[in-house]
């Protein structure tokens, strides 16, 4: 049997098998260049969400600095975005969602926890040749305030030298509490005078200390100085309105027993006397409980005059001053509940640049707070408010003289004033 073989071009091409490689090559080609360009791509989202889950930690973070400081939404969100910016976040393309307190996860009833949820589109680029849509891309992170002690004393002014200033002979203890201040003086905390004592577990100052070896502090080793700023605990309660019949200015005689009871209502709901152009105080004189406006002039407790009262506040606006004098003895106590819970000596946030002051000897029990945010409080000669929570905030303060101050603040209705808190990332 004879076979012919084929010699020319196409006999060649038929018997030829080599090709197959590359015709396979070539279909499967497409297929691997899209793997390994979804592969790049994909750990470029991944790295992305990262940088994105790096931003929203921080803005979290900072957010919770405002919260501490007692500022805002506002605030928080100001300081989130401006934190998520310098982190790589792109405001305009990416979205912010900032929630206080948090919507989702384990802390969506905590007051003390700020939520921050960065979403972003990101653009495609390889893998365009499988889907044109953008792919969605998100972080979230929680920061939450934790921990800290309890202060009696705060004052707000935020650049005033001797916002705490004691001389003279003062004897100041504050038993279980902190004293703060939020002035960013070199000298906020001031003491001066060979014989002045001030004890309290800590002194905490936005700016300096200038302390004397009288400074006894019971649970620190040394000042906190540089501190954070401490909220105003008071700052979202609104002012009573000031509304009623005015009535005489006086109440009480020498030797003379008096009850005052409050005779309308006010639209809180507390039972309601207001006095127009001061009251003056004298004898042994017992409020009942209820609100008590003091509208201008000034509220005299006179010397040798008795007080008390169990759930009372007064309210001085107008310009209306508080002064105590020598020999009064006060024993006095704050609601423990309802809309001006805690506060017993309460001035309005117009009093700027009034002055109240406590002078002379007043064996005293006082429960609530003396909240004067935007005035400042004199404590001079020899008042010795002993037993009692007597909770001060107050623009400045200042104790001259022998003064002596006993303070135990662990009674109902005063809200606390944080201090040493910490802020963690939480989820």
């Amino acid at each position: 049997m004879i076979i012919f073989k084929k010699r020319g071009t196409w006999g060649r091409f038929a018997c030829d098998t080599r090709g197959a490689v590359a015709v396979m090559a070539a279909l499967a080609f497409p297929v691997l260049v899209g793997g390994m360009a979804l592969g790049t791509e994909a750990g470029y989202w991944y790295l992305s969400q990262r940088k994105l889950q790096q931003a929203s930690d921080l803005a979290a973070y900072a957010a919770a600095v405002q919260l501490r400081s007692g500022r805002g939404r506002p605030d928080m969100v100001a300081a989130a975005s401006d934190m998520a910016v310098a982190s790589n976040f792109r405001l305009g393309n990416d979205t912010m969602d900032l929630n206080h307190p948090p919507t989702s996860g384990s802390r969506t009833a905590d007051a003390k926890a700020v939520e921050v949820v960065l979403n972003r589109q990101q653009v495609r680029f390889f893998t365009l040749i499988y889907d044109t849509d953008p792919v969605a891309i998100s972080a979230r992170a929680v920061a939450e305030i934790r921990g800290g002690g309890d202060a009696c004393l705060l004052t707000l002014d935020p650049t005033t030298s001797g916002a705490i200033t004691v001389s003279g002979s003062s004897e100041i203890i504050f038993q279980g509490c902190d004293v703060a201040t939020n002035s960013n003086a070199q000298d906020a905390f001031l003491m001066s005078g060979g014989k002045v004592e001030l004890t309290a577990g800590c002194v905490h100052s936005v700016g300096g200390v200038s302390a004397t070896s009288g400074l006894t502090q019971t649970s620190c080793t040394g000042a906190n100085t540089e501190s954070p700023v401490i909220r105003d605990p008071y700052a979202d309660l609104a002012e009573p309105l000031n509304v009623g019949t005015c009535v005489p200015g006086s109440v009480g005689s020498n030797n003379a027993t008096t009850t005052v009871t409050p005779t309308e209502t006010h639209p809180l709901g507390m039972p309601l006397r207001r006095y127009c152009a001061g009251l003056n105080i004298s004898g042994n004189v017992t409020f009942g409980a209820g609100l008590y406006i003091v509208d201008g002039g000034t509220l005299q407790i006179n010397a040798s005059t008795d007080v008390s009262g169990n759930g009372v506040t007064f309210f001085l606006t107008n310009g209306a001053t508080l002064a105590i004098n020598g020999g009064a003895t006060l024993n006095l106590s704050a609601p423990e509940s309802g809309p001006l819970a805690g506060l017993l000596f309460y001035a309005a946030r117009g009093s700027v640049g009034v002055k109240h002051s406590i002078n002379g000897t007043a064996g005293s029990t006082l429960n609530g707070a003396v909240y004067f945010p935007t005035s400042d409080l004199d404590y001079s000669g020899n008042f010795s408010g002993t037993y009692g929570c007597t909770q001060i905030v107050t623009r400045r303060v200042t104790f001259t003289g022998n003064s002596s101050l006993n303070v135990d603040c662990s009674a109902a209705g005063t809200r606390r004033i944080p201090v040493a808190e910490t802020i963690a990332l939480v989820e």
